[in-house]
């Protein structure tokens, strides 16, 4: 925004300055009205200065970020809020070549479906990985302790996703402290660095500028694929929470990769 002139002579044509007074004899008690003129001054000019955009974002747009191209290969994100799955009818569906099933939460919650999910996504053929849902409030060692106790690598296909949808109430300091913890640690336990989940605002807000070594799955739902202020790679894009899938009750999650992305950058290195 442009400095704004601002002129007196609107102010001081459209009202007279008066002042009262009282005569200071003691005999006296007579108010006399004391009219002032005053000159009214000249408008100076103001030449209009360009905005100065914020240092974020003058940094962020220092690079141009190339749209992304979307592939056709498509799959899918569940946890208890699915309820029972079908997982006969659902390899069945194009839309869900992979799937991505919740196994925990902070430090004590697992997912009532978690352990079926998994045994009966992989019996029909579907590749499957597991998600942690990050929380800012809970220590990274009794995420990770909930975490590891409850997954086990080798029965993964797909490398994991660390799901970061809140800041919390602490300090930033506190919060990437432990986030950096549990993807350090979860690299080490999985022998596979994860993905970062989380949705274009969250990332534009608290993370940008950091974990520029990882590939995320951003969360953005439209038409358009998601644009970040870094350019960072993102493997997936959920552009929809409210998909339908055969063998699934109610709405589902739904991504695809983008630009040269596939199945094979996010499945689990074989082990020796």
């Amino acid at each position: 925004m442009g400095l704004l002139a601002v002129s007196l002579s609107g102010f001081m044509s459209s009202y007279g300055v008066e002042k009262y007074y009282n005569n200071a004899q003691e005999d006296d008690d007579r108010i006399i009205p004391l009219q002032l003129s005053l000159p009214e001054p000249d408008e100076i000019p103001v030449p209009r200065q360009p905005d100065v955009p914020l240092p974020f974002l003058a940094e962020a747009g220092q690079h141009i970020i190339p749209p992304h191209k979307v592939q056709t290969l498509y799959g899918i994100d569940v946890s208890h809020y699915q309820g029972k799955i079908n997982w006969s009818a659902v390899p069945l569906d194009p839309n869900a070549r992979f799937v991505y099933i919740k196994a925990t939460e902070s430090s004590g919650i697992v997912d009532e479906y978690y352990r079926q999910n998994l045994y009966e996504a992989r019996k029909a053929g579907i590749p499957a990985g597991v998600y942690h849902f990050f929380s800012p409030s809970a220590s990274a060692m009794m995420q990770l302790k909930n975490f590891f106790e409850n997954v086990d690598p080798r029965q993964q296909d797909l490398v994991p996703i660390i799901d970061v949808e809140k800041r919390g109430r602490g300090s930033a300091l506190d919060f990437h402290g432990k986030l950096s913890a549990v993807l350090r640690e979860t690299e080490k336990h999985f022998g596979a660095k994860p993905i970062i989940y989380t949705g274009v605002n969250f990332y534009n807000e608290h993370l940008a500028g950091r974990y520029l070594g990882y590939k995320f799955m951003i969360a953005r739902y439209g038409d358009e694929p998601p644009t970040l202020f870094d350019d960072v790679p993102i493997v997936l894009w959920q552009f929809t929470s409210s998909g339908y899938i055969s063998g699934i009750q109610g709405k589902v999650d739904r991504s695809c990769f983008l630009d040269n992305y596939s199945l094979a950058d996010i499945m689990m290195p074989k082990r020796e």
